[in-house]
């Protein structure tokens, strides 16, 4: 490291590499600094079990990341960074044999639905065909939109808990696909704005499809890092920042990382009340998460699941919503919503020749240390009997071991703090540019902040954004 920088960043994670490109590319010279060995927060990809079966240890498919402003500003491909599309961006499985399915075409997508097809293109028509508008004013701080008419359409449908959204439905397999599009959120699906994160990834879908990056999540990193580093940025990896006193000299620092963290810092002079807003920071629920390897694809009853990025598995709406509710309440259910994929099924590097790696998470408590492996692959085998045959090996993460792996997983919530209707905009405290500490030159670029979780960088880029503003007059 050099002696003095006009800006540091802390943690490489999508948000952290946002900010620091964003800085760079206005004429700052940037530092970026990880504590870990590697690179990519959310985003990194990992020999967890047995040497050549490459894992994403946290996200694997990224309908956020294709879909970023932040993202679709850059040629990530020039840099590295390859989608891969599954024919079907997700299906949700039935006990009664049939499924929901989420495909990539639109069209495709309400045939399938049916009876369901009205009230589905009521509710994702506006995403889908004004996301470019809609994607630039959600994803940031709350303010006035730039097109009033679709946001506010896409508003008051998103606002409303899944729960009443979910009443429109006719079909079970129209109300499980939703239920489990809106699990996504990990809180009780009777939370207000619960429909809005359903809503947003279907009609991403329709639009861009779910992608998957060729290689792993590690390599959307490395692009990111690449292009950083080629307009000069500069990386500093296992560096833990503990005192302020350890870095070097700045003039502008920014945290990619979670209130609980932050007021640990030792010489970091937040205002009183600034840090007793920071302390009142709530936590979701967390992830139980595994990583299996595998000798064969899995073999789900219904063989077009083996042609979907994403398999939600949870049965019904009503099912998903007991469990989702219970977990929230403290409970290990026998029967958790399990986010399942097989990545290798398209992605021949991830896995040695003809053998598979597969990925699966389910909600627990925040800060569980319950093995939840039996039942997950409990509710796998329910859809794919013989499932556990396939199993040549497996690693596990509970919701300590992630928050030891990557530090900003708070008792396992991946979402950096829930994202209910009271820290949806006002996180992580009650402020109109939430990106502002309570000192000059240091702000919060992580999820923490709006728009929240997710692989898209957008808390990055909106914290520098503001900085840029506030310190160089210079308006992005």
């Amino acid at each position: 490291m050099k002696n003095q920088y006009d800006a540091i960043v802390v943690g490489s994670g999508p948000n952290g590499l946002a900010a620091a490109i964003t800085l760079q590319q206005n004429g700052l010279h940037t530092l970026l600094l990880e504590g870990s060995d590697s690179i990519g927060g959310g985003m990194r990809t990992k020999e967890l079990t047995l040497p050549g079966f490459k894992h994403d240890v946290c996200s694997a498919i990224h309908p956020m990341g294709i879909a970023s402003p932040f993202f679709q500003s850059l040629a990530l491909d020039q840099y590295g960074l390859e989608w891969i599309y599954p024919e079907i961006a997700a299906a949700h499985p039935l006990l009664n044999g049939s499924s929901g399915l989420l495909f990539n075409d639109f069209e495709t997508t309400k045939q399938y639905l049916g009876k369901d097809a009205q009230v589905y293109s009521q509710l994702i028509s506006t995403v889908k065909d004004h996301w470019q508008t809609i994607g630039k004013d959600s994803l940031g701080p709350l303010r006035f939109p730039s097109a009033a008419v679709p946001f506010i359409k896409f508003g008051l449908n998103a606002i409303q808990p899944a729960s009443w959204t979910a009443k429109k439905f006719k079909t079970e397999e129209g109300r499980a696909l939703w239920a489990g599009m809106a699990a996504h959120g990990i809180q009780p699906l009777n939370n207000m704005t619960t429909s809005a994160i359903a809503i947003v990834l279907m009609g991403l879908a329709n639009r861009y499809g779910w992608p998957i990056p060729k290689g792993g999540s590690q390599s959307i990193a490395d692009a990111l890092a690449n292009y950083y580093t080629s307009i000069g940025g500069e990386i500093k990896k296992e560096f833990w920042l503990n005192d302020m006193h350890d870095l070097p000299k700045h003039k502008l620092l920014f945290l990619n990382l979670t209130p609980h963290q932050i007021i640990k810092i030792k010489g970091l002079e937040l205002g009183k009340s600034y840090t007793r807003q920071l302390k009142r920071y709530k936590q979701g629920m967390g992830v139980f998460k595994i990583d299996f390897s595998l000798s064969d694809p899995t073999p789900f009853k219904n063989k077009l699941l083996q042609k979907a990025g994403t398999i939600h598995i949870g049965n019904t709406y009503e099912e998903i919503a007991r469990n989702e509710l219970l977990t929230s309440k403290g409970k290990h259910v026998a029967k958790p919503f399990v986010l399942f994929s097989q990545p290798s099924l398209f992605d021949k590097t991830r896995a040695p020749e003809g053998k598979h790696v597969g990925w699966a998470y389910c909600h627990v408590p925040n800060g569980s240390l319950v093995d939840m492996s039996e039942r997950i692959e409990n509710q796998i085998e329910r859809y794919a009997p013989g499932f556990r045959d396939t199993i040549i090996d497996k690693h596990s993460f509970n919701t300590l071991e992630l928050e030891s792996y990557n530090p900003n997983y708070i008792g396992g919530d991946i979402n950096g703090g829930i994202m209910d209707l009271s820290q949806l905009y006002t996180r992580p405290t009650f402020r109109f540019t939430p990106y502002r500490t309570s000192l000059k030159n240091v702000y919060i670029c992580s999820s923490a902040t709006p728009p929240g979780a997710g692989v898209h960088g957008m808390s990055g880029f909106h914290a520098a954004k503001v900085a840029l503003k506030d310190h160089y007059n210079i308006s992005i």
